[in-house]
Order: structure tokens, then sequence, then C-alpha cells
């Protein structure tokens, strides 16, 4: 059904009476200046939505579970551990129900699409369930279920640190050699949920592969987006450094071919001259600036990265909180904290809010292997429609909402949204919200008990 907003911004520019039609979920025309048709779906304001290029949805079930402090320091590695420890119990059932929630909570906050970070793939102890993509399939389902557009990355994590160290504990559960994970890949691609979804790849990280490992698995998909965790902490960095000989984003961009395909999530710990290659790559820095702020990463290096027209886009990581306003003002404030100034992620001169939705749009895009972005002919129909009357956006000028939008706005403000033409949030809520909620909470309550 098409949709006519009142406002709407198109990526980059604005545009009044909006008439928007699709069809197979692409864009197949787009007027301005018209009057509604009586069939059409009438909204306040319309824009197109981003994609949430991060996260390990099974991390929403430990959310508010993991806020105490243990004996000593605190610290990523020690919350890595409780993860360890919560992920050993999981069942394929809870993976698939937990993954539900975490999708529709995405679409309700805002998000058309997710690039799944998906490290879990074997039972309890690392032995493969009988059919190897056994939990990709439960991913695939949950977003079948909620109808997210899906770009799934299952991680290639053979060792348990640099050097080649051992797996343990809960890492058995994601462990793979090349050659397995590579039949892994392939058996994915076979249940992917819809014809928008993508499949790319994700070697984990340089402590958790090998050089020639690495090599070998570009080798095999020379094509589709490449995901990989760099630098996310200062021991990360360390560690690598003293393996390889260099830091981790400067080992990266000297011995692979980095290009515009490729999203290094966090990139948190780099060197000025680190950035400016970065963005000269043409890759995507992956950000996720509630998780790095809630495990005490760091801040990224984003004036120097944005100064040197760099490529971002936003992601919810462990899915702690889910809040697309709060993750592009956390962002956003994390750099005006360490430097002291305001207004840092605008290259020149103009609106922060849209410098940092449109920035999201296209690097997410980019990141997912998504063709969306913006709302045009031809382009995928994922758009969110804004809550105008609120508050915190009514009084607002148009060139003042994204703003008011990342500064000002509540959660809540999302009334509508549309993944690939599927139309799933209305009037605030999921169409599925009264089944999904229920099987999380029997999931998750089950869980509990046998931990």
């Amino acid at each position: 059904m098409p949709i006519h907003a009142k406002t709407a911004f198109l990526g980059s520019n604005w545009a009044k009476n909006l008439r928007v039609e699709f069809s197979g979920g692409l864009v197949t025309a787009v007027d301005s200046g018209g009057a509604a048709h009586a069939d059409d779906i009438q909204v306040e304001l319309l824009l197109p939505a981003l994609g949430n290029l991060h996260s390990h949805s099974f991390q929403r079930a430990m959310a508010g579970r993991t806020e105490v402090k243990m004996a000593g320091k605190e610290s990523f590695w020690t919350w890595r551990s409780l993860m360890y420890r919560f992920l050993e119990k999981l069942t394929p059932e809870q993976i698939e129900a937990i993954a539900a929630l975490t999708f529709m909570e995405m679409q309700e906050a805002g998000y058309a699409a997710v690039g799944e970070f998906h490290y879990v793939h074997h039972q309890q102890g690392g032995t493969p369930y009988s059919d190897l993509s056994e939990l990709s399939q439960r991913i695939c389902a949950a977003a079948a279920e909620t109808g997210i557009g899906l770009t799934l990355l299952p991680v290639l994590y053979s060792y348990g640190g640099t050097g080649q160290e051992a797996l343990s504990g809960g890492q058995l559960r994601f462990g793979n050699g090349v050659d397995r994970y590579l039949r892994l890949v392939e058996t994915c691609r076979k249940h992917l949920p819809a014809e928008d979804a993508v499949l790319g790849i994700a070697p984990h990280s340089l402590r958790a592969t090998t050089p020639d490992d690495l090599k070998r698995v570009l080798q095999e998909h020379a094509t589709g987006p490449v995901h990989i965790h760099i630098a996310e902490q200062v021991k990360e960095v360390q560690d690598v450094q003293a393996e390889l000989g260099q830091r981790p984003v400067d080992w990266l961009l000297n011995n692979v071919d980095v290009n515009a395909r490729w999203c290094l999530i966090h990139a948190t710990h780099m060197t000025d001259d680190e950035t400016r290659a970065l963005a000269l790559s043409g890759a995507v820095a992956g950000l996720c600036p509630i998780t790095e702020a809630n495990l005490g990463d760091g801040i990224f290096n984003g004036s120097v990265y944005v100064g040197s027209n760099g490529r971002f886009g936003i992601g919810s990581d462990s899915n702690v909180r889910i809040s697309m306003p709060e993750e592009l003002r956390t962002l956003e404030y994390s750099q005006r904290l360490r430097d002291r100034a305001r207004t840092v992620l605008v290259r020149e001169q103009g609106s922060v809010g849209q410098a940092l939705y449109s920035g999201a749009l296209q690097g997410g895009a980019q990141a997912l292997g998504r063709n969306s972005g913006e709302i045009a002919v031809g382009k995928r129909a994922d758009f969110v429609a804004i809550d105008r009357a609120h508050p915190a956006l009514s009084t607002l000028a148009d060139d003042q909402l994204l703003d008011g939008l990342c500064f000002a706005a509540t959660d809540g403000l999302v009334t509508d949204l549309w993944s690939a033409g599927r139309h799933v949030v209305r009037g605030g809520r999921h169409i599925a919200r009264d089944r999904i909620v229920p099987a999380y909470s029997a999931a998750v309550t089950d869980l509990l008990a046998d931990i």
C-alpha cells in the first residue's frame, strides 16, 4: 500500500507531501507535492530507516544481569567470562526466541535491517549439531518471524586468543577450522529467510584466526560483506602487536585488501595515521556506542575519521539497550566529552543530527550489503515513520527534525516501520509482539532455571 508523508527526509534532502509506491520490496515511484490518495497510508514524518550493522542477539537476555562489581577490577574481560558461562546453557529454541525479541525491538526502535554477527554454532562442549547450520537457521527463523532485513554473518572463530590459544569453556560452541567454516557458510546460504537477505562472512578478530586462515577464507569469498572485530580493547591491541608485529588496524590495512565491502567493528583504539588510512580504504567503521560505553571500551577517534571523509554506521552489539536515537547521541556525546567541544561529527558545517543520521544510513547500507539508505526508485523500501506531533519535535522546523530526534527525543516515537516493504510496526507496535514476548519470557525463564 502506498505511503503519503507530509514531510520526508529522502536521505540527503527534504520533501513535502511525498508519495511513495513500492512493490517486491523495492521503491517503484516517488512523487512530491501532491495530495494523498484515498488508499494511502498517511504519516507525518517519513525517513529512510537505518540498518543496525552489528548484533549478537543472544546477549539481549543478559541485559541487566552483568552490572555488579566483581572482586577486583571489573572490565570487559570479566564481563566476557560471565557471557561465556551464560551461553553454555543456551538451547536452539532459546536462541531463536531471544533473537526474535531482539529483532522485534530493533524494528520498534527504527531499524529496518540487522547484521547478525553470529558465532554460536555448536552444542554445549563444542560438538556440532547434525545439521551444521542448526543455530544459523534459528537466526533466520527469527528474522522470518519479525520480517527484519537480515545480513547473516557466520563467524570464523578458531582460537581462544593470539598464538593459536586453544578454545575453552563457552568458546567451544564457536569453534570451526576453515574447512568446516566454509561448509557452514554454504549451508547457511540455503536458509536465508527472504529475497532481500544477504550472506556475508565474519572472521571474528585477528586474535581468533590466523593470517593464513584469513587469507584462505577471503579467497573463497571474494564478494559480499566482510565484518571483523578490531582494536576494541587496549589488551587486544597489545596482544596482536606482540604476535603479528603491528597494531591490529595497521596490520589489517597493510596485509589485506581492505575495501568498501569491509566493516571494521569498534576500531576503538587507533592512532591518527591508522584512522586516516581506514577512512581512505572506503571501509565502514562499525560503531556501537552504547555497548562500547557499557563495556568501558574507549572512545572512537571520530573527529579525525570524519575529517578524513570516513564512513561509519551504528550497531547495538550486546543489545543491552536498543535505542536508535540514543546510539547516535551517545556517539556524538562521547566525542564532545573527550574533546570538550560541541558539534564534533560534522565535517564542515550544518546539522549534527542530519550528519549523524545520514552517515549511519549510508554506512549501514554499505556494511550490510543492502540496497537501501535513501527513499529513491530502485532502493529497498526500508522506511520509518516518526511521530512529529510529539513535543520533542512538534515545534521544530524541518531542518531541525533530525537534531530533535537525535538529541531531544525519547524512545517510542516510531509509529510505523517497513522492512523491504513489509509493514511490521504499526501504531508503535510490532505486529507479532503478542506472540514474540511470551515466547521470549518462557525461554529465558527456562534458561535461568538451568544456570
